[in-house]
């Protein structure tokens, strides 16, 4: 039987240290500074770490860094991220279907620390919701994914088309529609399956998969979602009370009189169509990654059609999902 082939994706040293230096800036404390270098060291070692491990397993690998990878990831038996969400997220980027992934916590959130640091700098690590591993169970997990112990769960991810043009990028968190500058005024209107029309002046609209309903969605009021969930969930941004119009034949329905339609779901099998009615705007795809251009008069239709991403998940998080399999 071939040997199985594994991509250790990594997020590189520099730009650990370039986020971590943005994020402590200012700062002269010489605990901030610590934090940061220990930061980045506790990243390196746990990548040797993994390196060490997959050394000793009867499997090919090799090692690639996210700012080096151009391509479709293609002819391997699983991709293993060493960073944090983050990382899982780029490697998504360049993943069909066809490939599993786990991922791998490099630098976990430490309580006690956050704790001890609460009152001089915010001592928060990484959260690595949708990574299995970190290096206290790595080659545990590894060995039952080699041994086929564990199984794969399909989690779902937005297909983006634009003027009927599939974008190759699939979402794994949301996608954002906007305008350039988020002070701006945005106008569009949306609908779902050629339901009802939803007119919009507001700061932009959000849609989310489950795995992004833990992040900007819930910051803004929405609900965390059962990860194994095919739904998208929507939320229009900063609605400004729109007049009620003139009636029409056909039933329009804004912002203003009905404030239900500003938060909602998009079912697996619906798509949401969105017309921009504003001069410029980008299609955010999970956050500042990847920005496509939407000039005004653009079309975007957004499903949970996507081909899903086969991800090996921390074990709360099926069982957080079976809980809650009926919402």
């Amino acid at each position: 039987m071939a040997r199985r082939k594994i991509l250790l994706f990594l997020k590189p040293f520099d730009v650990h240290h370039l986020r971590l230096s943005e994020s402590f800036s200012g700062f002269s404390n010489s605990k901030t500074l610590r934090h940061l270098d220990n930061r980045i060291q506790v990243h390196r070692d746990a990548i040797s770490f993994c390196q060490e491990v997959l050394k000793r397993k009867s499997v090919e690998w090799e090692t690639l860094f996210h700012t080096d990878l151009s391509r479709p990831i293609r002819d391997v038996d699983l991709v293993v991220t060493v960073g944090g969400d983050g990382t899982l997220l780029q490697a998504s980027h360049f993943m069909d279907d066809s490939v599993p992934v786990v991922g791998v916590n490099s630098d976990p959130t430490q309580v006690e620390e956050v704790e001890r640091f609460k009152d001089e700098f915010d001592a928060t690590r990484s959260a690595g919701y949708l990574c299995a591993a970190t290096v206290n169970n790595f080659e545990q997990v590894l060995d039952e994914i080699i041994n086929r112990r564990a199984r794969a769960c399909e989690i779902s991810r937005i297909s983006i088309r634009v003027n009927s043009h599939l974008l190759q990028t699939h979402a794994l968190n949301d996608v954002l529609i906007a305008h350039p500058c988020p002070a701006s005024l945005s106008r569009f209107s949306f609908r779902l399956n050629n339901g009802e029309l939803v007119n919009c002046r507001s700061s932009g609209l959000r849609v989310s998969t489950a795995a992004g309903s833990t992040a900007a969605m819930l910051s803004a009021g929405g609900f965390v979602m059962p990860i194994l969930s095919k739904d998208l969930q929507y939320m229009v941004r900063e609605p400004i009370p729109t007049p009620t119009p003139t009636p029409t034949p056909t039933r329009i329905i804004t912002t203003g009189s009905n404030s239900s339609v500003v938060h909602g779901w998009v079912k697996s099998h619906q798509t949401m169509e969105i017309t921009w009615s504003t001069e410029q705007g980008f299609a955010y795809i999970d956050g500042s990654y990847i920005a496509h251009p939407i000039n005004k008069g653009d079309i975007i239709q957004l499903s949970a059609m996507a081909p899903a991403l086969n991800i090996f998940l921390p074990p709360h998080l099926l069982s957080s999902s079976n809980k809650h399999a009926n919402l």
